[in-house]
């Protein structure tokens, strides 16, 4: 490949000068572009730079969509930009396209360091949001980067002080804010959020503010998502005071024309459902749309591991998958991926996909258990119908939900269908779950688990008039997932519930430390150490996981061990006496109490026991034992001393050395004469086999006439030797050949007799 000519230091100054020429010519056409007056249908048509346009044609984006058409224009001219449209509207491009013009009209290298900052509530958003920045910027000169939890931290902080755009989670960003060296946002330029309202919740509030305290408040801020939120104190914690609301509706004309917002294209609808008919519904609707690629929402993680490994021992026909928050970054990878490939497949998960993630050609979306809200409702169905394609979605509501949800989403003009069920169609899976639990203890935690997750989940949203914890017909919800009996709950307060959402959404490395003692010492974090199925299902005994079988087995087995003790307490009613025991006094500080208890501690101040050794008297010695000045000179001078210990040592080395060299030098000969040994065994097992076959074939031999001198040539060092010896065998085998005395077996014993007259004389 020819290589690339350097350009000389004119050409580089025209080159330079055209390109300044290019970006004023750009800033000069954002300022007189007006949104209204300009009928703008392609990307084309934008005041764009051209390596944008080719990455937007290359990666097939050429139309664009309402939000984006009245978004981008406003975020180039610098605005601040508050963005809300339907789900599938192409909001990743109304953010990323500002991202890069803008840092390109400003000249931005890699030596500038972050210039673009973008803030995503889910994993699997940050994910598709990197994926789309590198096709649409893969003609231009910036460095993206995306850090995510579940990724090598050591990786990230290698490499993130050469980053240009940062994409990734709130906690993990907020990581490599306090660790990373060369991470410096004085000079950002951009700070975007995805689905900001998520962004902005009680579960991101402090991570958000701690991230936006260390950004610098001249930044341009662009805030987007399908259900936006105005909140004044939200907008203010971003710095957002002159900002312009693009695709939001007014509230006060949200009354009257608001337009729904969800796709005109998605078919919606529901039934009305008993909480205890659920799965059975589920699983029967999965049986009759086999040929369908769908994705069925649950509330908690829990639900749908216990829902997927069941129903994936029943076998509906389909291939299931289910991901969720508590799963390996890995493995939520390699789902996404998988479903994102398939056409025939039903995915179970929790709201950790509900938002943002464009899964292609998705034919159906169920609900199993009601949204928390109407938004997030929004964000569920808007998996499916993306783009201007046709979907279907399914809510399951149950009579205590229904009345009170409909409303909520009649408010935000959404008016789904109402379906009715098929009782041919419909079928009952109760049998077999009680049997599939019956026989696997570790199904029948999770359905514990599962009941108690969907309760608690039930107990802690805000709507009570949706959500009525008081009427849950409890056991029959647990006959319905095979449960013997509704499993006790401990609902705790509001307090730690919302305590628990807080750390739910916390860094996991701030999360593993724990709070210093009054000693200033770290208490040590045991929670990584190993452990197997077995250990985990055992220590849930306060949690009913395993039945009073096998918890009397287990106490049973305590007892046994307890008897078998080596050594036991023989004596256990004596009395002591407080006046004969000596008085025990422990210092009143608490350091002092635990270096008077500790027996470490206390050899620091009493020294530390050191070892000795014992002369020939039994007197103990220390191992290194300073000689007195005195026996010191006696001896002599220090250089004749230096002088007579070089010379002792000296010979030990030499008498050392001669045995070393003895030693190699046997090991080699015994080499040797098993290497010999072996060529013999080898060279007689040859010529028994060629006497053997002499009287039918010709053999020839190294060495012999019948063979060419080139070829003896070319024989190394070790053949010829084994030619030389293989012809003195031959050699001495002729020499001894007229000694030998030919005679028939004898038959008789005269026969015998002869025989051995002729052996004496010979």
């Amino acid at each position: 490949m020819a290589r690339k000519q350097r350009l000389t230091t004119s050409q580089r100054k025209d080159h330079r000068k055209k390109e300044n020429e290019y970006i004023e010519d750009l800033n000069n056409k954002i300022e007189n572009y007006d949104p209204k007056t300009a009928k703008t249908t392609f990307f084309k048509d934008l005041p764009i730079s051209n390596a944008t346009l080719k990455g937007l044609s290359e990666a097939a984006f050429l139309k664009l969509t309402d939000i984006q058409r009245e978004s981008i224009p406003v975020s180039l001219k610098g605005y601040d930009v508050l963005g809300s449209a339907k789900t599938g509207s192409g909001k990743t491009l109304a953010f990323l396209i500002p991202v890069l013009e803008k840092l390109y009209r400003e000249r931005w290298t890699e030596f500038d360091g972050l210039g673009a900052l973008i803030i995503s509530p889910t994993r699997e958003l940050a994910m598709q949001i990197y994926e789309v920045l590198i096709k649409i910027g893969s003609h231009t000169s910036f460095s993206a980067g995306l850090v995510i939890g579940g990724k090598d931290v050591k990786f990230e902080l290698e490499r993130i002080s050469r980053i240009n755009i940062l994409i990734g989670t709130p906690g993990r960003i907020l990581q490599h804010l306090d660790q990373a060296v060369g991470l410096n946002t004085s000079n950002l330029q951009m700070l975007v959020l995805d689905e900001a309202d998520r962004c902005l919740d009680m579960g991101f509030k402090k991570t958000l503010d701690a991230i936006v305290g260390n950004l610098p408040p001249s930044r341009q801020t662009l805030l987007f998502s399908a259900t936006q939120s105005q909140s004044l104190a939200d907008l203010a914690r971003l710095s957002l005071t002159d900002y312009k609301s693009v695709g939001t509706m007014d509230k006060a004309n949200e009354k009257s024309d608001a337009e729904a917002a969800t796709p005109a294209t998605l078919e919606q609808s529901y039934i009305e459902v008993e909480l205890a008919d659920k799965l059975d519904v589920l699983f029967s609707f999965i049986k009759t749309h086999l040929k369908a690629k769908m994705i069925v929402f649950l509330s908690s993680s829990k639900q749908v591991h216990f829902v997927y490994e069941t129903f994936r021992k029943l076998q509906p026909g389909i291939s299931l998958m289910h991901l969720h928050g508590r799963q390996k970054q890995k493995a939520r990878t390699e789902t996404l991926d998988k479903f994102s490939r398939a056409q025939q497949v039903c995915l179970f998960a929790t709201d950790v996909v509900a938002r943002g993630i464009d899964f292609p050609s998705v034919d159906w979306v169920i609900q199993l258990d009601c949204p928390e809200d109407a938004d997030t409702y929004i964000h569920r169905v808007g998996r499916s119908a993306r783009y201007g394609k046709k979907g279907k979605s399914l809510i399951m509501l149950t009579p205590t939900e229904k009345d009170a949800f409909l409303k909520r989403l009649s408010a935000r003009k959404i008016l789904p269908n109402q379906l009715t069920i098929k009782q041919s169609k419909k079928k009952s899976i109760k049998p077999q779950l009680q049997s599939l639990l019956f026989k696997d203890p570790e199904l029948k935690y999770l359905g514990q688990k599962a009941f108690i997750s969907y309760i608690r989940s039930i107990y802690v949203q805000k709507d009570k008039d949706v959500f009525k914890f008081d009427e849950l017909p409890t056991e029959e919800f647990a006959t319905s997932l095979g449960l013997p009996g509704a499993p006790k709950i401990k609902i705790r307060g509001m307090s730690t519930i919302n305590r628990a959402k807080e750390l739910k959404n916390a860094p996991r490395q701030l999360l593993s430390l724990k709070k210093a003692n009054e000693d200033g010492d770290i208490v040590k974090d045991n929670s990584k150490q190993v452990r197997t199925k077995i250990d985990k299902m055992f220590e849930r005994k306060n949690q009913t996981v395993l039945s009073e079988h096998y918890l009397n087995v287990t106490k049973s087995q305590a007892n046994e061990d307890e008897d078998e003790d080596f050594i036991t307490v023989k004596r256990k009613d004596h009395e002591l006496v407080e006046d004969e025991l000596p008085a025990l006094t422990l210092p009143s500080s608490r350091r002092a109490q635990k270096k008077a208890l500790s027996k470490k501690a206390s050899l620091s101040t009493k020294g530390n026991a050191s070892k000795v050794v014992f002369d020939d008297d039994g007197e103990a010695h220390p191992v290194y034992e300073l000689e007195g000045e005195e026996e010191f000179q006696k001896k002599g001078s220090a250089e004749s001393q230096k002088h007579d210990f070089l010379n002792k040592e000296a010979e030990v080395m030499a008498t050392v050395d001669s045995k070393d060299k003895q030693v190699a030098k046997e090991k080699r000969q015994e080499k040797k004469r098993k290497r010999l040994e072996a060529m013999r065994r080898e060279m007689e097992a040859a010529l028994e086999e060629d006497e053997s076959d002499e009287e039918t074939r010709n053999v020839a031999y190294l060495g012999e006439p019948n063979l060419s001198e080139d070829m003896e040539d070319d024989f190394e060092d070790e053949p010829r030797k084994k030619a030389k010896s293989v012809n003195y065998i031959r050699d001495q085998r002729k020499e001894t050949a007229h000694d030998i005395i030919e005679v028939e077996e004898p038959e008789t014993l005269e026969d015998l007799e002869s025989l051995t007259a002729r052996l004496i004389q010979n």
